[in-house]
């Protein structure tokens, strides 16, 4: 379904996916160099996922693994949402000196991403198609 649209589009939707996955981890740690990495990462990320999916039995095409790409990526940013208070307080206490031995982390925040990356990639599976 969406990946009948001209390949413009859909290279528009992953770099869309890419701005806000990079804009919420800019947002959220405030430390450029991590957010540079994102983005290389997300990057490498989508030109893997093309390579990997023309590499299949069954040939996923380029456009289809795009869109797979830009949910798999929403999902995990929705996913980030939830840690995101853990995080930071840790994060500035990393940043103040502090040092723990154990962090306590709830398992609602590992398992977040977890669920919304698999079902924005069944959502896309689907609308790939």
């Amino acid at each position: 379904m969406l990946a009948q649209l001209p390949l413009s589009y859909l290279l528009l939707m992953a770099a869309l996916a890419t701005f806000i996955f990079c804009f919420y981890m800019d947002r959220w740690l405030k430390i450029p160099k991590v957010t540079a990495m994102s983005f290389v990462i997300s990057v490498g990320c989508c030109l893997g996922m093309i390579a990997v999916g023309g590499l299949q039995y069954q040939q996923w095409s380029p456009k289809q693994m795009l869109v797979m790409y830009s949910f798999g990526w929403l999902g995990l940013t929705v996913g980030l949402i939830p840690s995101r208070k853990p995080a930071l307080n840790y994060y500035d206490e990393w940043r103040r000196g502090i040092r723990r031995e154990k962090y306590e982390y709830s398992k609602w925040c590992a398992i977040a991403p977890a669920i919304s990356v698999t079902l924005m990639s069944f959502l896309g599976f689907i609308l790939s198609m």
